[in-house]
């Protein structure tokens, strides 16, 4: 792997989880970092999932999501057990994953969130979601996705 590894890429390699590091050229002024990579990598876009952190009754929870679409928050309060989400303060969510926004993983934080992973990823083999860095990205199966984090998997996207 090309530069140095993150948090994520080093947990997937500890726990020898089969992956695949592809990065590109992230440009700053991308108005949204994952359609950029979709586009950069030659991704069908639905198969890129971006990580947004949310506040479900004032505690962070995580939800991983296609590109293409928004994070439905009363389906991720409801997937937490939870009453009402709102999104996390961009602070917030950085101090707790450890990662800067747009390039979020749901993998390696800082803190142990609560992860729910959209439905929609189980239809493909593999999908892809962010590195821990801008212009990186990991594929891997949803399944190990879901089984390393201890992930739901719920219908939480909109759009």
């Amino acid at each position: 792997m090309a530069g140095k590894g993150t948090p994520a890429t080093a947990l997937l390699a500890k726990r020898k989880i089969d992956h695949r590091v592809h990065a590109y050229d992230h440009d700053p002024r991308a108005e949204s970092f994952g359609l950029e990579a979709a586009e950069l990598l030659g991704l069908p876009p639905e198969r890129v999932f971006k990580t947004l952190v949310a506040d479900v009754d004032g505690r962070l929870a995580v939800g991983v999501v296609p590109v293409t679409g928004q994070l439905d928050l009363k389906a991720l309060a409801a997937a937490c057990g939870g009453k009402k989400a709102k999104m996390a303060e961009m602070a917030a969510a950085e101090r707790a994953t450890g990662y800067v926004a747009g390039g979020i993983s749901p993998l390696g934080q800082k803190k142990r969130l609560p992860v729910v992973l959209d439905s929609s990823a189980t239809a493909f083999d593999t999908i892809f979601c962010s590195a821990g860095r801008r212009g990186l990205e990991i594929e891997l199966a949803p399944a190990d996705l879901v089984r390393l984090l201890d992930a739901e998997v719920a219908g939480i996207a909109a759009g």
